[in-house]
């Protein structure tokens, strides 16, 4: 290969003369590489990343059931909780009404048995009045006329006789 030949060379097969040949074998390989991968690999790829975009959305599907799930599990459970508050504040209610009515019933009750007592007292005492102003009427007539007969000096009323 001398100088010249490599120069005819050179202009020969440039960039823009490729070998048919080559170009040939090229384009053969490539449509085979290209039918294997449309036919063989391509077709895996796509149903596996359809398999993950499913897996994916319908792990969002999913998530989004569960919290609208979780949702209405915790509007259940404050709706009973309000109820609960309010069964508490009814039943506290409740318990004011019926102690107000104990203390109103044990007033009642405590007043009648002190108006009872105060009336038996009352009584007893008016009673007692009487029968010491009786007992005492008949002695005082019997101790007027002594302090009369001592302060005079002689019997007076009925000891006189």
């Amino acid at each position: 290969m001398t100088l010249a030949n490599s120069q005819i060379f050179k202009t020969d097969l440039g960039p823009l003369n490729p070998v048919w040949a080559e170009l040939i074998l090229g384009v053969v390989l490539f449509g085979i590489t290209f039918l294997i991968l449309a036919k063989g690999v391509l077709p895996k790829i796509k149903r596996t990343l359809e398999q993950r975009e499913d897996a994916i959305d319908g792990g969002t599907d999913r998530a989004d059931d569960l919290r609208a799930e979780a949702a209405g599990i915790r509007e259940q459970y404050e709706a009973e909780l309000a109820e609960a508050r309010h069964e508490a504040a009814r039943i506290r209610s409740k318990a004011v009404e019926e102690g107000s009515a104990a203390i109103a019933a044990a007033r009642a009750e405590g007043s009648a048995e002190r108006d009872a007592i105060l009336a038996a007292g009352t009584a007893k005492i008016a009673d007692e009045r009487a029968a010491a102003e009786r007992e005492l009427n008949a002695d005082v007539d019997a101790w007027a006329h002594a302090l009369a007969a001592r302060i005079v000096g002689e019997p007076v009323g009925a000891d006189r006789a």
